[in-house]
Formats: structure tokens, C-alpha cells, sequence
């Protein structure tokens, strides 16, 4: 798998242990691209120390899916995450990062690293089939992904540039359209953590249709 100027072809490519950033809500999965405003003194170290080596980090939501947790070094950790490149880095001049990572592979938090830093690390076991994800993409039903997507942005009056998606790969199109839906952190986690491409797109469209036959009041935020 090519990410930025790098190639990820096998374990050997990939660390022992990585730094970890927990974000409730933030999806991360392989090829796709998370923008990210980093702010918090801890982070921006970890940001830091990530540039000045292999530009590596993994993203992890809480264990507990709750948007209004406060995060700290004791907090439960999701076991699974994924590992990203920073492939895009600028400076606000306020002191704010601006960072867009590149989904890798997705990972296994296997023991956390004691260290000094101000952020958490974890010795991780890599998704290595994640590095040969192309190999899944006609796996897919890309009608009935198409079909379901369509139908929620119908159904809330929305538009989307129909051009770039149908020009996008089956791998490219079920991870970004599974990262940039409006889906609840439970429902990402569980979307991350489908064994495969075809079964994340099934998920995918069964959480579309779920929400478009409740209540209008309670279809996806």
C-alpha cells in the first residue's frame, strides 16, 4: 500500500509501538483521509514527535462512546484502531495544527508503553491484509452501496459531487463514505471493525436503511 512517499508492503514497514490520539467519533479507516485541528498541548507533541520520525499515529475512540467524556491518560481505549500517516501538515500561527491523516491499516492496541511523554502509546498488532486491501474491491455491491447513499441524501435534501465518487475505487468509496457519514461513534466502531471491505459495505448500507425507516426525527447526526 503506497501512503504519501511511502510504501507499506509488510509488518517490517510498520512499528513496534505507535502514538496513540483518542477522539471520540473519529473514524480512520485504510486509504482514507481524516483532517484533524490539534490544539491541546499534548497532542501538538504528539504531532511533533511524530514528524520528526516515521509520521505515524494511531486513532482510537474511547471505550465508552460518549462525545462529552473527558479524555485523560486513564481513560478505556477501544481495542481496535487505526494507524494513520500525517500526509498534510500546516501552522495556524495561534498555536493550532492542521493535520490530515492517511488511513494505513487498521491495528490492535495490544499493551500500553509507559513513558514520560504527555501522550499514550501502545505496542499494537497490525491488520497486515489492510497493506492488500485492493484485493477486496470486487467484493463489492458498489450498486447498492450507491443506491443506499443516494436514498439518505434524498431523504435530507442533500447534494455531493456524483462525478468523483463514481471515478472512486470500491476501496476508496465504502471507507470514505463510511467515514464521512454522519453515523454515531458506535455505529463507527462497529464499521471499523467489519472482518472485510464487502462486509463494511453491507454494514454500511444496513445502517442507511435502519435510519431511513425510523422516525425522521431520529435518522443519523
Amino acid at each position: 500500500m503506497q501512503v504519501g512517499n511511502q510504501r507499506y508492503l509488510s509488518r517490517k514497514d510498520l512499528p513496534e509501538t505507535v502514538p496513540v490520539f483518542p477522539l471520540t467519533g473519529g473514524l480512520l479507516l485504510p486509504l482514507g483521509q481524516l483532517p484533524l485541528n490539534i490544539f491541546e498541548p499534548r497532542y501538538l507533541a504528539m504531532i511533533d514527535q511524530a514528524l520528526s520520525g516515521n509520521r505515524l499515529v494511531a486513532m482510537v475512540q474511547p471505550a465508552h462512546h460518549d462525545p462529552t467524556l473527558d479524555v485523560n491518560a486513564l481513560t478505556p481505549l477501544s481495542g481496535i484502531g487505526c494507524l494513520g500517516r500525517i500526509t498534510s501538515f500546516a501552522e495556524t500561527g495561534d498555536g493550532r495544527y492542521l493535520v490530515a491523516l492517511t488511513g494505513i491499516c487498521r491495528m490492535r492496541l495490544i499493551e500500553e508503553v509507559r513513558t514520560t511523554k504527555p501522550f499514550r502509546s501502545f505496542e499494537i498488532a497490525p491488520f497486515l491484509t489492510d497493506l492488500n486491501a485492493e484485493q477486496q474491491d470486487d467484493t463489492v455491491d458498489r450498486a447498492g452501496l450507491l443506491a443506499a447513499f443516494r436514498a439518505y441524501l434524498d431523504s435530507e435534501g442533500l447534494e455531493t459531487e456524483w462525478e468523483h465518487i463514481e471515478q472512486a475505487s470500491n476501496l476508496m468509496l465504502v471507507n470514505s463514505l463510511s467515514m464521512m457519514a454522519p453515523f454515531g461513534p458506535a455505529e463507527k466502531q462497529a464499521l471499523l471493525e467489519a472482518p472485510d471491505l464487502k462486509t463494511r459495505a453491507e454494514l454500511f448500507v444496513a445502517i442507511i436503511e435502519f435510519a431511513l425507516a425510523g422516525d425522521p426525527g431520529d435518522r443519523l447526526q
